[in-house]
């Protein structure tokens, strides 16, 4: 069954470009590893709820917009490999150091999903 790993995160507009420029770095290395597809969306109907919503939940601050990713897997057992691969490729330690992120790492909420309704 196919597998996802969810990501939301805050991005300052004005770094906008920069991340995009990262997403699209570390999207290559995750396909070349075995993801079979990675994608990023920048919100553009999100508003903020009374209890919870996307930008509640990141904590978004003005001049900040939210970026939705997924990348999708084979399996868990999969991603739990390409993810190995991922985070022991050199070309993503320079992409993983806090101070050279284009985002708050701390505002990042990411998790692991298997598939429930599939139509």
């Amino acid at each position: 069954m196919p597998y996802v790993d969810g990501f939301i995160v805050a991005v300052p507009k004005k770094k906008l470009a920069a991340y995009v420029q990262m997403a699209k770095k570390v999207g290559k290395i995750w396909r070349e590893h075995g993801a079979l597809d990675y994608r990023e969306w920048v919100a553009e109907d999100v508003k903020v709820g009374k209890r919870t919503s996307f930008p509640r939940a990141v904590k978004l601050k003005p001049g900040e917009t939210v970026v939705f990713a997924w990348v999708t897997y084979k399996s868990r057992a999969q991603r739990d490999r390409v993810n190995a691969k991922v985070m022991a490729d050199p070309r993503s330690k320079p992409m993983m150091d806090p101070k050279a992120m284009p985002f708050d790492g701390k505002r990042l909420i990411y998790g692991g999903f298997e598939s429930l309704v599939s139509l």
